[in-house]
């Protein structure tokens, strides 16, 4: 058997249940800190705990009781938990990090040999603890949030009901993270694509680059590095979360699809717009026509459009480059001009191209964000067009047979973001699934505390690599 200690992943959390499986807190928290706070606090959203530090422990043993009804092991989960003074500014803080202290391969009866599995689903597997003396998981979380100067004022919601307003749900950061702990993540690097001690961990058997057909397990170091950062071409090859995704992911996809010419034609990933009216199915089809306002082949489309823009992008749709002014002001500009729809050309490489922020009713076109490399594509495709005429056709859309998060094939998508994003690429749901997923790379302010079907994708997950 094969045993090596593992880098902490992201947050994590304990507590004790009650259900199919037992997970206990190892308080490693000095007198008077973390779960040792004796602040006075007022009970809050069903959080009976009369000081901070127990109220900390409640939510931390209702996120464990759910996990524990949900699993099945007969191993007791122990957490080793501290709460620590992590990085943390006004505007933007560590949470928490989280994550197995161990990983083992090839124990008697793995159900997959040459692969890492995290100690507590070890544990669950073998039928007794592979390490006594060590616990299975390592979390910490940060002790400032919402101290002057981290996040000031805005610390973590400590009830148990969800009702969390503009602060962050504890109960739901640690579902999250114990997910991390509990086997949610490649032990491989995924910058580097090296494999930890030349072994691939469990979930690279599931994790599949529709681009080449290989799995992470048959890749070289440099092929996963690459396989990373293709967003929307990596995807979660398990028939758990497949078969599961079809009642939990929304129908229909936001895309862009062009038509021609032929070599731009395809399916785009797209952003799509907090503005104008919701993308539908079978959406808008027209020819795209840039806008060209800035030198020297930009059009920023921030001013009212010249009549020889407004010309070419009347009846058709604009495609116009991120920068300089709002995007409500851009479509609003484009529109004035008569255009039925706006593509915004992202100004920075990277992917997924995010949605678009802002608010404006008065704007009545559909409205996408396509990434630069996508953009310039685009622009490069339509360079010989005549004053009026592009030849490009597009359709600003829903896709009704692909589900929100998945691909042509139901497969989930994984967070493949471009560039990498330590810590968070590969290990998460990518972040187009709807409704948002409890492990998508951010915590959503509209979550639920659940973990499976017919709300969440976790838990299959982790019955795919053999829970």
């Amino acid at each position: 058997m094969k045993k090596l200690l593992t880098a902490i992943c992201m947050l994590l959390l304990a507590g004790a249940s009650q259900g199919a499986a037992t997970i206990t807190i190892v308080n490693g928290d000095a007198p008077g800190v973390g779960f040792n706070d004796q602040t006075p606090v007022a009970p809050v959203g069903g959080n009976a705990g009369v000081t901070l530090g127990a109220q900390r422990l409640n939510a931390f043993q209702a996120a464990a009781s759910k996990w524990g009804q949900t699993l099945d092991s007969n191993v007791p989960i122990r957490v080793l938990a501290t709460w620590d003074a992590l990085p943390c500014t006004d505007t933007a803080a560590v949470l928490g990090s989280a994550g197995a202290l161990e990983v083992f391969a090839d124990f008697p009866g793995a159900p997959q040999p040459n692969a890492w599995y995290g100690k507590a689903e070890t544990n669950k597997l073998l039928g007794f603890d592979a390490d006594p003396e060590v616990p299975d998981l390592r979390a910490r979380f940060n002790v400032n949030l919402g101290q002057p100067g981290c996040f000031t004022g805005s610390p973590f919601y400590l009830g148990l009901d969800n009702n969390h307003g503009p602060n962050t749900d504890l109960v739901t950061v640690l579902l999250h993270e114990f997910a991390h702990g509990l086997g949610f993540q490649t032990y491989t690097d995924d910058q580097t694509g090296e494999l930890l001690a030349g072994i691939p961990s469990i979930w690279d058997y599931f994790l599949l680059d529709t681009t080449t057909g290989k799995a992470w397990k048959d890749m070289s170091n440099a092929e996963r590095a690459a396989s990373a950062v293709k967003s929307g071409k990596l995807v979660w090859n398990g028939v758990q979360v497949s078969n599961a995704a079809q009642s939990v992911l929304q129908a229909g996809t936001p895309v862009l699809t062009v038509l021609t010419p032929a070599e731009v034609a395809g399916v785009y990933q797209v952003g799509g717009a907090a503005f104008g009216p919701p993308l539908n199915s079978p959406g808008l089809t027209g020819e795209v026509m840039p806008v060209v306002d800035t030198p020297p082949d930009q059009g920023l489309a921030c001013a009212p459009l010249s009549p020889l823009n407004a010309r070419a992008v009347r009846g058709r749709i604009a495609l116009v480059d991120r920068g300089a002014c709002a995007f409500t002001a851009k479509a609003r500009n484009v529109q004035d001009a008569g255009a039925v729809g706006m593509i915004v050309a992202d100004n920075v490489a990277g992917a997924p191209p995010p949605d678009l922020g802002g608010s404006d009713p008065a704007i009545v076109i559909p409205v996408v964000r396509i990434t630069l490399e996508d953009g310039q594509a685009l622009k490069d495709a339509v360079a010989r067009r005549a004053r009026t005429r592009s030849g490009m056709y597009a359709n600003i859309g829903v896709n009704l047979a692909v589900r929100a998060g998945a691909d042509l094939l139901g497969r989930v998508l994984m967070y493949a973001p471009r560039p990498n994003q330590p810590g968070s690429s590969v290990s998460h749901y990518d972040t187009s699934a709807r409704p948002n997923q409890l492990m998508e790379p951010a915590i959503n302010a509209d979550l639920r505390h659940e973990v499976k079907p017919p709300w969440d994708l976790t838990y299959p997950l982790l019955k795919d690599i053999g829970w």
